[in-house]
């Protein structure tokens, strides 16, 4: 759940890094509609951001699934469509909640959002507030009318939560969010330094209102050193794999892995690094079988133009590690998007999600204005694309704008996209190689709550 860091080294006994030859989807490029894309992906549905999701600043963030519905965050609230026919979404309520980036989760008749930016209060008629006494943190709503969601509850969280992760507990009574955060401040009363943990919130399922902070773990011994390598002021994103008991985080100068075998105790099991390719470690997908995790790297915080001949293929990118035996990351290949984008495109590694093809593992990203890029890491040390689709610069001159794709994930059949600026967009992809995957029925997705499917 991850989402823009509007933010304005390698591992002893890591392998070479592999470098990935230029590459192209196949089959080749067409133009439909003005959006280019691969033969084998089309755009087939768009639901596009309206009032009062119109003004400057109402950008699309990311994507929750649960039964036929869509939950799309934005900057102004979320927006939750009905999806019963893929190609032909339908929205069914837009509930005004302002707070930067309302990154979302939904689970049961609940529905979380991240407020990462101060506020006045805690409400929904909340105004930008005071940066070091304002209210930041969770939102809570009551979703079982999908037609008008009720706020319930909020936690205020240190540093507010950028992002936050649904953990389902041990057992049914209760959900965990895991709250990542960063940025302090010594002159913040809210944010201090050291920063270096996260807070966990217990939610009572039965009684929601009840939800509150039962955990702060530090996660980094690494305090106000900021110097050395891989010290962190707080993490991005964090996935975890409740059936295997794991989690990746990525943090703001490294990569770690989890072992939250004790959803309030989560212990770090290794620290990595990769001063020279990776900048901002932003989010994290494991393979099906949790035998790898795929790492990137949101290098100038999502607002920068990365996709180029000048930046090169390993930063901006993708990193395949292996998870040996003794539960420790060992690095194989990067992956970045072939096609070099134009000076004004933002693009670079964002949101993704596996598409569930049994014995393979391929998976779907999002690059900003770079499109949705379809790739196939089955092979680490050369994942390669296979499918895209790319709507072009939102502007060829000029003041570069922000845009593009923020989250993709794919969903009982299509792919779901949410654009910042175009809002909800349906690609269809038929190939082969995914095929397989349209057998595989959910009834829910949070892209960082990883569950297994059939091998």
């Amino acid at each position: 759940m991850a989402s823009a860091v509007l933010l304005l080294g390698a591992c002893a006994g890591d392998p070479p890094p592999s470098i990935p030859a230029a590459s192209t989807a196949t089959p080749g490029p067409s133009t439909s509609g003005g959006v280019e894309h691969s033969a084998n992906a089309r755009l087939v549905a768009n639901v596009p951001l309206s009032a009062p999701f119109d003004g400057e600043e109402a950008w699309g963030t990311d994507l929750a699934f649960q039964g036929n519905y869509a939950y799309v965050g934005n900057y102004e609230g979320f927006t939750i469509h009905d999806i019963t026919d893929p190609a032909k979404p339908k929205v069914v309520t837009r509930v005004v909640c302002p707070g930067g980036q309302n990154d979302i989760s939904v689970t049961g008749n609940l529905l979380f959002l991240s407020v990462d930016e101060p506020r006045d209060n805690e409400t929904c008629q909340s105004r930008r507030g005071d940066m070091d006494a304002g209210w930041e943190g969770i939102r809570i709503f009551d979703i079982s009318d999908k037609t008008h969601p009720r706020y319930l509850k909020s936690l205020a969280t240190a540093c507010g939560s950028h992002t936050h992760t649904l953990v389902p507990g041990k057992d049914a009574e209760k959900v965990y969010l895991y709250v990542s955060s960063f940025g302090p401040s010594p002159d913040s009363k809210t944010c201090k330094p050291p920063h270096d943990s996260i807070a966990i919130v217990e939610v009572p399922v039965g009684d929601p209102a009840q939800a509150k902070i039962v955990a702060q773990p530090v996660l980094f011994t690494d305090g106000d050193d900021e110097s050395q390598p891989g010290a962190t002021s707080g993490c991005h994103d964090i996935t975890v794999y409740p059936e295997k008991d794991l989690a990746a985080g990525a943090c703001l100068g490294n990569g770690i892995l989890m072992d939250i075998s004790d959803r309030v105790r989560p212990k770090v099991l290794q620290e990595i690094t990769d001063t020279e390719n990776f900048s901002v470690w932003h989010s994290a997908t494991f393979t099906n079988d949790a035998t790898r995790v795929i790492f990137s790297d949101e290098l100038g915080g999502g607002i920068a133009p990365t996709c180029d001949a000048k930046t090169g293929p390993t930063r901006g990118a993708d990193a395949v590690y292996d998870i040996t035996g003794d539960r420790k990351l060992q690095r194989r290949g990067y992956f970045k998007i072939p096609r070099h984008q134009t000076e004004t495109e933002n693009c670079v590694a964002h949101n993704g999600s596996l598409i569930p093809v049994p014995g393979k593992t391929i998976m779907v990203q999002a690059w900003y204005q770079g499109g949705v890029s379809v790739i196939d890491f089955t092979d680490p040390d050369h994942p390669k694309e296979i499918a895209y689709v790319d709507r072009g610069p939102l502007t060829t001159s000029g003041e570069p704008r922000l845009g593009g794709s923020w989250s993709a994930y794919y969903y009982n059949g299509y792919i779901y996209s949410s654009d910042i600026t175009k809002g909800l967009d349906v690609i269809a992809i038929d190939d082969p190689l995914t095929d397989p995957a349209k057998s595989v029925k959910l009834d829910k997705l949070n892209a960082q709550t990883q569950v297994s499917y059939p091998e």
